[in-house]
């Protein structure tokens, strides 16, 4: 019956000292106004008609074609960066476990054998005792009277968080960088069959132009303008089937494998249409969603809850011992009921001097909880810059477009026209090789303003902070792949 009282005891105590943890001196928390417009900018710039809210910024709701979405796939799972963010992540939750678990009461077993031989009677006859124990109980537990080990608890789940949310901008850095990639592949094929084309456009005028100045018909100084757009068509040639060659390097890179070669886009045509624009929504607070605003108010939670840390720092700390064990001089009567031993104490430890360390710390974590406002505060800022300048290239890109491809068509026309009387004798040489410039450089100019177009999706995709798996949002109570236990 001593025994159960016993054990009655000790679990009280540390039922109680459960019950008196749990007091937090860390700051309220709330999460600072938003410092840019609650409205994206307007002018001559910017689309009108783009207020309704997203519908979705999935990236296959987004990236249509399957091509770039298998491609998209494959890298979330082969890529380098995605796997050490994953990694990262994975460590950050392992110590917010251990963190917690520093809040609990430390279990122990052990069991020990004594002997001890001497003459204790005084008589000269050397006695032999052994004593045999068994124990189980908790060691120097800290009653969180004050929400130290609690804060740091807190401060190290929200650590984990905004690692998850770090790995969240790696895997949206990803898809938008393979994205534009795959794109410029796209961008540079048609460039190439540019440049082959021109070179054998200029080769048959070099041909032409070389037979009429043997018959003396036309100045040497023609041929050798020919023979310069000639040149210049080849080194182009050359320049982008490097380019091509580069860009299949870095989407191997950014997948982190060999790519099938089927995969690849032939021209900016198919591009174009699996990419879907997309609005921004009528309310700036759309960025609060972006994972690197997200990671940013994880962390300005994490130094709010280090805050309090520091502060219970400055106050004493409690500590609870208790052992419930057995022990008797033979094993066979070691579980008997007045073997039992019961042992309970407590120790208070508050540092009469320190140097003013603590207070020092205190002053650390509330500078340090003004800086993560302000990174918070920049990181939306940024955000805003990022999709009103997106918006500002989204609002112009059309006309942009348009207007090239009238100047490229006219050029072409323009070509046609002028060969044609050349070689009937009626224009000049130089005539003839300034439309061909003019042609070229107008198809190149194309082909630079639609891969703009494309990559003006993929930055507002990106800016507004899709993702093919977005993590919660901060103080959300589904965590999905972010979660910390």
């Amino acid at each position: 019956m001593t025994g159960r009282m016993r054990q009655g005891s000790a679990s009280a105590m540390i039922a109680g000292a459960l019950a008196l943890s749990g007091c937090s001196m860390a700051p309220h928390y709330q999460r600072p106004p938003v410092p840019v417009p609650t409205v994206w900018p307007t002018g001559a710039a910017y689309q009108q008609g783009l207020a309704e809210a997203p519908a979705g910024l999935s990236f296959s709701a987004i990236f249509t074609d399957p091509r770039l979405q298998q491609l998209v796939a494959q890298a979330l799972v082969t890529n380098r960066d995605v796997r050490v963010a994953a990694a990262n992540v994975l460590a950050a939750q392992a110590r917010a476990d251990a963190q917690r678990a520093a809040q609990l009461p430390q279990l122990g077993v052990g069991t020990g054998v004594t002997r001890r031989s001497g003459d204790t009677s005084g008589l000269g006859f050397i006695i032999t005792r052994t004593n045999y124990t068994a124990t189980a109980g908790i060691s120097a537990f800290e009653i969180d009277l004050f929400g130290r080990l609690a804060s740091a608890t807190a401060a190290q789940r929200n650590a984990a968080l905004a690692s998850a949310s770090a790995a969240q901008v790696v895997r949206l850095s990803l898809v938008a960088n393979l994205s534009t990639a795959w794109a410029a592949y796209a961008a540079d094929a048609e460039l190439l069959r540019l440049a082959r084309d021109t070179a054998a456009n200029a080769r048959r005028t070099v041909d032409l132009t070389s037979a009429r100045l043997q018959a003396g018909v036309v100045p040497r100084s023609d041929l050798r303008q020919a023979e310069e757009l000639l040149a210049g068509a080849e080194a182009d040639l050359a320049a982008q089937t490097t380019a091509l060659a580069q860009d299949r390097n870095l989407i191997e890179l950014l997948v982190g494998a060999p790519v099938d070669p089927a995969l690849l886009p032939d021209d900016l045509g198919g591009v174009i249409a699996g990419v879907r624009p997309l609005a921004a929504g009528q309310s700036s607070e759309v960025l609060l969603r972006r994972p690197d605003v997200m990671q940013a108010e994880y962390t300005l939670r994490a130094a709010n809850a280090d805050v309090g840390t520091a502060r219970a720092a400055l106050f004493p700390r409690i500590s609870l011992t208790g052992l419930f064990g057995l022990a008797s001089a033979s094993l066979s009567g070691l579980f008997a009921t007045n073997a039992e031993t019961t042992t309970m104490g407590g120790s208070i430890n508050y540092p009469l001097f320190a140097g003013g360390g603590a207070r020092a710390n205190l002053r650390v974590s509330r500078a340090e909880l003004q800086g993560a406002v302000a990174s918070y505060e920049r990181a939306i800022q940024v955000a805003f810059r990022e999709v009103a300048d997106a918006l500002a290239r989204q609002g112009t890109i059309g006309d942009q477009l348009a207007a090239v491809t009238r100047q490229s068509d006219a050029s072409s026309d323009t070509a046609q026209l002028v060969e044609a009387r050349y070689r009937g004798g009626v224009a000049s040489a130089l005539d003839n090789l300034v439309a061909q410039r003019n042609q070229y450089a107008a198809r190149r100019q194309l082909v630079a303003a639609r891969l703009a177009l494309v990559t003006n999706r993929v930055q507002l995709f990106r800016a507004l902070g899709g993702d093919p798996d977005p993590g919660p949002a901060p103080g959300s109570t589904a965590t999905g792949s972010s979660k910390v236990p």
